[in-house]
Formats: structure tokens, sequence, C-alpha cells
């Protein structure tokens, strides 16, 4: 299968949110029950760095984008990111080749960690992020209470994974 990274575009929204709610219905990839409205989604995602693999049918497989972590001038180059890929594109790469683009697209930018939080089940993204330079630099136990799937009521926690350039100094 063929497949390109591109920018995000806001007509791709309705692909996008599909995907990032077929994520959230897992019960394993957010504390989110629903994927937001597009104005919400915009506002807090920086725009140079929203990105989406689309195969040659031009349908979107998977997405990746970031959020500032704070406003405060120290932490200007901190970001979260979020990357979720189709159920029917998983294991296929694009999710290895969404956080290849992402890390060079972010140190171009001077941004020097990239962060993520994982719920502790999600074991084959904490692979993927492993594999791809981020480490696990803490666990945050029962950080909140899911209120979807399987589990709907219980404490979860997660893990802090970072990545750090390694171009920046």
């Amino acid at each position: 299968m063929t497949v390109a990274l591109r920018a995000m575009e806001p007509e791709d929204w309705p692909a996008v949110r599909g995907i990032f709610q077929e994520g959230i219905d897992t019960g394993y990839a957010t504390f989110e029950t629903k994927a937001p409205e597009w104005a919400a989604f915009n506002n807090s995602r920086l725009k140079d760095h929203r990105l989406v693999a689309v195969n040659s049918e031009r349908e979107i497989l998977g997405w990746t984008a970031v959020s500032p972590v704070s406003s405060r001038p120290a932490y200007a180059g901190v970001v979260e990111h979020s990357i979720y890929v189709a159920r029917a594109a998983r294991g296929q790469g694009i999710g290895a080749r969404l956080l290849k683009a992402l890390a060079a697209s972010t140190e171009a930018k001077g941004i020097w960690t990239i962060q993520s939080s994982i719920f502790p089940e999600n074991e084959a993204s904490i692979r993927l992020h492993q594999a791809h330079g981020f480490a696990i630099v803490g666990r945050r136990d029962r950080i909140a209470r899911l209120s979807t799937g399987p589990a709907a009521g219980q404490w979860q926690d997660t893990l802090l994974l970072e990545r750090r350039s390694h171009v920046i100094d």
C-alpha cells in the first residue's frame, strides 16, 4: 500500500474525527468521551505540526497533532502529542511514519520535548513510542477516572513518555 504524509487540512476533519472516535471507543486511548468539534480541535493544536497519512485513494489512515503544554515562555519547546491510526490500517507502519515525521517537524521549529500520557494497557502504543525514541519517565497512579468503556468509573493510571530532541541543544 502506498502511503503519503501531508499537512492536515480543515476538510480532513470528518475523517480525522472518525479515527479519533475509534480510538476513544477502545477505552484505552484517552480520558475523552467523544471527539471534539473542529473549532475546539483547531484552537488547541499547533497548526505547524498536524499531519495525516493518506493512501493512494486519498483516504486518511491516521493522524498526529501537538498541543502546547503551557503558555509560559520557558515551556515553549515542550508539546504533548496525540497519534491515532484507523483500526483497518493498524500494524502497517503508519504510526511509525507519523511519529518520525512529527519529530522532524517539531525539531525544525525548535521544539525540544514531545510528551504523551499513555494508558499502561495500551502496549502497542508504548512499544511504538519506545521504538521511536520515547522513554517512560514516570507513572501517574490513579490520575483520573474513566467515564466510558468496559472500565467506566474505575481509576486509571497513565505512563508519561517523552522524546527529547537530539538536534537541539
